[in-house]
């Protein structure tokens, strides 16, 4: 099917999707007035399928962009998985692939990893530095210490929050606190409508303390995501640093993005009805 390195060049030819995709991009730095100096992609093969006329391969593109912001120069990365199409005759269709399988090898199994699960060490102070540095350790791979899950993102903030001393409370029963160990979790841990309700009512370990706007966040805290605006709260990143105009600017897991825009308006998951809440973490 030739070379990936020649695809993702022109993917952006694909589908409606990807060239939307590409122009939100520039409408967002427009109107932040930051500009993209350069960007570099690789691709990576997953996989790949032919029958009869009809040849698929399963790829990721990982985008490095140098971006400039005022002053301010700073790389924002981002890993986007992609099907490739082929049939006889027809031009190369290049698809977002909107929520990948998590794969062990051939199988859809997702590697768990048990480790100290006990663990009563209560912190009295959030170490927001330790968190962010969780954050950009494990941006795009995975700790095997923890279950990775199709839909990552809460996963992996929850862990960074855990990194920053976040105590666990209330195993074993689910529904109750937020925790991890002896093969399970609570729903709060991996579910981005369960920790968004979690951190605005939790009087007991971490807890959200909202704000009105993005730029009283600091590094270490958190954005819920409500992309469609209907009360269903489906996505989470953490602010590891400020841009030149004092926005945060995050991380994130399911499509892996590292120092990203906080308002995603250059997502497939964006709507005009899109509502944010802004949470300041602390530990009590």
């Amino acid at each position: 099917m030739g070379d990936i390195q020649t695809y993702w060049q022109h993917f952006f030819r694909g589908t409606k999707e990807n060239q939307d995709w590409w122009h939100k991009k520039k409408e967002l730095c427009k109107r932040r007035e930051a500009q993209i100096v350069k960007v570099k992609g690789r691709g990576l093969v997953l996989s790949k399928q032919s029958y009869d006329t009809i040849r698929s391969m399963k790829y990721a593109v990982h985008f490095v962009y140098l971006m400039k912001h005022g002053d301010l120069f700073y790389t924002e990365e981002q890993v986007i998985p992609y099907q490739l199409v082929k049939k006889s005759n027809e031009e190369n269709r290049h698809q977002y692939i909107e929520k990948p399988s998590v794969e062990s090898g051939n199988n859809l199994i997702p590697v768990f990893k048990q480790e100290n699960n006990k663990d009563n060490h209560r912190e009295t102070e959030y170490n927001r530095l330790e968190a962010v540095k969780y954050a950009e350790r494990w941006w795009n791979s995975y700790n095997p210490e923890y279950l990775r899950f199709e839909d990552d993102c809460t996963n992996y903030i929850s862990q960074c929050l855990r990194a920053g001393g976040g105590p666990m409370w209330g195993e074993p029963v689910r529904e109750r606190g937020w925790w991890y160990g002896n093969d399970s979790w609570s729903f709060s841990w991996s579910v981005a409508h369960s920790f968004r309700w979690y951190l605005s009512g939790s009087e007991r370990g971490i807890r959200g303390i909202e704000v009105e706007t993005p730029e009283e966040l600091n590094p270490g805290d958190v954005i819920c995501y409500d992309f469609n605006g209907d009360g269903a709260w489906n996505h989470t990143t953490i602010v590891v640093r400020k841009d030149a105009e004092n926005m945060p600017l995050v991380n994130a897991h399911t499509d892996n993005s590292r120092n990203r825009y906080w308002s995603y308006e250059d997502s497939t998951a964006w709507t005009p009805e899109i509502k944010y809440k802004f949470f300041r973490i602390e530990i009590s």
